[in-house]
């Protein structure tokens, strides 16, 4: 294996700065049409690839989820702590957010929440129960805060805000590949290295995790399986941002996630550029700009100060 140069940092920022806007674009587009079937879909829009809102949740266009706001609020929690991923700050971050009413939240992460609340524990107790995608989907800021720390590092801050509403071993799987794969997109890898370096070793351990293309499957589910099923098939057998991303939230179920996730992973991976100006439009403003300040502030937390792209 050979060492490739350093990345410069501004085209880090960019990186990260489209990876954050691309999970709360895929939140967005795919809230319209989550929780319908590929049919309905269909019969509703052709093919759903505008921000629109609407939905189950009645959202007005460029409003997002969970997804994207627990993800903004457990970075602020982040940056609150000088880059420190704390379980117990995590979990107080959780709770302030519930307790702020948010317009969506799962059962798992409610349910939990609520045992912090009784217990004070940040940790809920393990269970097999419990793999579901609500973990995985707010990962990113963890993510930008450890680039450059090791992986060991960064799978330890992963789990320690992923425990206070899912601890699961599949969950944990899941949001320690997705933070190192952001990180190695963030480092000039390409999705050929990272494929052959995190998505086949993921696959491999965790066979629950294929995802053939005759494996494809409409409706994924919240289960974070499916979930990951659905985004790596996306990214890996659709090219471009938009592309993949429309792809994803087309299968319907839990599409704001599905979309989420997708978007944050091909946002790193394509680049500020290859995000559609007529989605970054219609996205809430506030919500555009938060995505921006934070990804680019939790960058700058990052203990080390310089990065070097992983091997290739």
């Amino acid at each position: 294996m050979t060492e490739t140069p350093p990345v410069p940092r501004a085209e880090i920022l960019a990186r990260a700065e489209a990876a954050y806007l691309g999970l709360a674009l895929g939140d967005a587009l795919g809230a319209s049409v989550e929780f319908m079937t590929p049919r309905e879909i269909a019969h509703e829009y052709g093919v759903h690839r505008e921000i629109i809102g609407g939905g189950w949740l009645k959202l007005k266009p460029g409003q997002v989820t969970d997804d994207t706001t627990m993800s903004l609020a457990l970075g602020e929690c982040i940056l609150f702590n000088g880059g420190e991923v704390s379980a117990l700050s995590c979990a107080r971050a959780f709770d302030l957010w519930m307790r702020r009413k948010p317009v969506d939240i799962g059962n798992t992460v409610r349910r939990n929440l609520m045992l912090f609340r009784r217990s004070g524990q940040p940790a809920a107790p393990m269970s097999e129960h419990d793999a579901g995608n609500g973990a995985a989907m707010r990962v990113l800021p963890v993510a930008l805060a450890t680039l450059g720390l090791s992986e060991a590092t960064v799978r330890a801050a992963c789990r320690a805000q992923a425990h206070v509403t899912h601890h699961n071993a599949v969950s944990d799987a899941a949001c320690e590949f997705l933070a190192l794969a952001v990180q190695d997109f963030l480092l000039g890898n390409s999705l050929q290295q990272v494929y052959r370096q995190r998505i086949f070793p993921l696959v491999s351990e965790h066979a629950a995790f294929a995802f053939g293309e005759r494996l494809r499957r409409a409706n994924p589910s919240g289960w974070v399986v499916e979930t990951m099923q659905a985004v790596l098939q996306a990214l890996v057998n659709v090219g471009g941002f938009e592309h993949c991303v429309v792809d994803v939230v087309n299968r319907g179920g839990d599409a704001d996630t599905t979309g989420a996730i997708t978007g944050m992973l091909a946002g790193a991976l394509y680049g500020r550029d290859a995000l559609p100006q007529r989605w970054i439009k219609a996205l809430d403003p506030a919500v555009r700009a938060a995505c921006c300040d934070q990804a680019r502030a939790l960058v700058a937390a990052a203990p080390a100060p310089t990065f070097a792209s992983r091997t290739a």
